[in-house]
């Protein structure tokens, strides 16, 4: 069993991966064991579209970052470690803080985010 004593810390990590983009995508949860933002309307989905979030489980923590369902190119170049921690298509799972990981993430989140609003 994960030490979950640890999973408030990762949240906070993951969630800071997408704070900055709370100022293009509106905020739809905050609380201390999710956060979550949803882009603007897509006239070419026909819907306001989900972006990325941080949730804390009960065995892990997860971050979804939904451009890289969208364009799964956008996958590629990502390490073997970071697709170890990948749950289906856009979710990413986390037992522990892991720096470079994160960084990595962040790095894709930019990607993600650059592409998203080119594109949605």
């Amino acid at each position: 069993m994960p030490a979950q004593t640890d999973f408030p810390l990762i949240f906070e990590e993951l969630k800071a991966i997408l704070k900055p983009y709370s100022a293009k995508f509106t905020v739809k949860e905050d609380a201390t064991d999710g956060y979550s933002l949803e882009g603007p309307y897509s006239q070419k989905w026909k819907k306001e579209l989900f972006f990325g979030a941080a949730q804390i489980k009960k065995n892990y923590v997860s971050f979804y970052l939904m451009p890289v369902y969208m364009y799964p190119e956008l996958l590629k170049d990502i390490s073997p470690e970071l697709r170890k921690h990948m749950q289906g298509k856009s979710c990413f799972n986390f037992k522990k803080v892991e720096p470079e990981l994160f960084m990595e993430l962040a790095e894709l989140a930019k990607k993600g985010c650059d592409r998203f609003r080119e594109e949605a």
